[in-house]
């Protein structure tokens, strides 16, 4: 999976644990710091809940308040304002070893000296929990994040992936109530990244606790999550599940931080069946479908670029069309990418899947047309 393709996880269809009791709660969390004299807000009044069971993850760019965020669900930082709920109780405030939740770094942070059972075994050993109860729970966390046969292995001994398994195992073992990973697949190499993002989603479902994962990579957060909070600038900016993210997101920000999007500003012409009609030059139009807009508004419309076809021909039927000139072609293995310049100056990037069969085909220079459903445009903020 490339960054510009990203795919939509299952995750929608897997419903959390239901529970009258969110796991987590932040009401009108702020955090506030003052550098160099000047009071900045790396949190705005961040209000969510979230679900017992439930995977859910905190995505954004660098400094969009996420890593802030979860570090006081996890105690590590006070809120300015607000407060914050563990499963109905409020935590504000209380410190991160008092708190009923475990948290695994992007470091892993495993002790060098120690082999795999020991670095498990660590905490349940501080707890002074009885040798037999130690011996089975850690028995259990291996085999469930298979590392069984590798007890005896030092950290530097494991690939990457192992030691990321090695922390979880470390963490889950204390039993949790929640879970909370900061970018724990950053060091990892591509593959191996997304070999473990399906392991993280089959490790939570098997163990069932709440994980709250932070991330700027958002197919990670696609494939794996339940439900994600996409941070920018210290604000939620659109919270729900994977597909509606990326089918219909809320802002031009969320747009086009959610894969590749191409976003289309113009005036609504006529409202002609359901479909608000905006014309573009040299003949074109935009259909959104199911548009509450009415004749002489502005809007902002984005389409994705595997939804769009690219033709020599004018498209007939009831579609979105486009004319323009092909300024670039890059060939990636499962897809073509084409940019392609309308007259009005706004660049449209297309995927054109490779498949077999395939007969489409154009150059830099060529003028095409393109062509889309009317439900495959989305004005942003309806």
């Amino acid at each position: 999976m490339t960054d510009n393709q990203v795919g939509v996880g299952a995750a929608d269809t897997a419903a959390p644990l239901v529970s009258p009791v969110p796991a987590i709660e932040l009401h009108g969390v702020v955090k506030e710091y003052r550098v160099h004299g000047e009071l900045v807000q790396a949190v705005k009044g961040v209000t969510l809940a979230i679900a017992e069971g439930e995977f859910f993850s905190l995505l954004g760019p660098s400094g969009c308040g996420k890593t802030t965020t979860m570090r006081m669900i996890a105690g590590f930082e006070d809120p300015t304002r607000g407060t914050v709920s563990l499963h109905g109780g409020d935590v504000t405030g209380v410190p991160a070893d008092k708190r009923d939740v475990n948290m695994v770094f992007q470091s892993y942070a495993l002790f060098p000296h120690m082999n795999v059972w020991e670095n498990v075994a660590f905490g349940l050993r501080r707890r002074k929990t009885p040798e037999a109860e130690i011996k089975r729970r850690v028995g259990e966390m291996l085999a469930i994040v298979d590392l069984t046969g590798r007890e005896r292995r030092r950290p530097r001994e494991l690939s990457g992936g192992q030691q990321q398994r090695v922390a979880l195992a470390r963490a889950l073992v204390n039993r949790p109530r929640a879970l909370l990973l900061d970018e724990p697949l950053g060091a990892l190499d591509l593959k191996l990244r997304q070999a473990m993002q399906t392991e993280l989603k089959r490790i939570q479902r098997e163990v069932g606790i709440t994980f709250v994962y932070v991330t700027h990579d958002q197919s990670e957060a696609l494939t794996m999550s339940d439900r994600i909070a996409v941070m920018n600038n210290g604000e939620v900016e659109q919270l729900a599940g994977p597909r509606e993210i990326y089918e219909r997101p809320a802002t031009a920000f969320v747009a086009g931080f959610i894969g590749t999007s191409n976003l289309l500003t113009g005036t609504v012409d006529r409202v002609d069946d359901g479909c608000a009609v905006l014309a573009l030059g040299d003949g074109g139009r935009v259909l959104v479908a199911g548009s509450a807009h009415a004749a002489g508004d502005t809007l902002q419309v984005t389409v994705r670029p595997e939804k769009i076809t690219i033709s020599a021909e004018r498209p007939s039927g009831r579609v979105s069309a486009a004319r323009g000139t092909v300024e670039d072609v890059s060939y990636l293995g499962t897809y073509t990418s084409y940019a392609v310049r309308l007259p009005e100056g706004t660049e449209v990037t297309v995927f054109q899947q490779n498949a077999f069969d395939s007969s489409t085909t154009a150059e830099p220079g060529d003028s095409v047309w393109l062509s889309w459903q009317p439900h495959h445009s989305f004005a942003i903020g309806s």
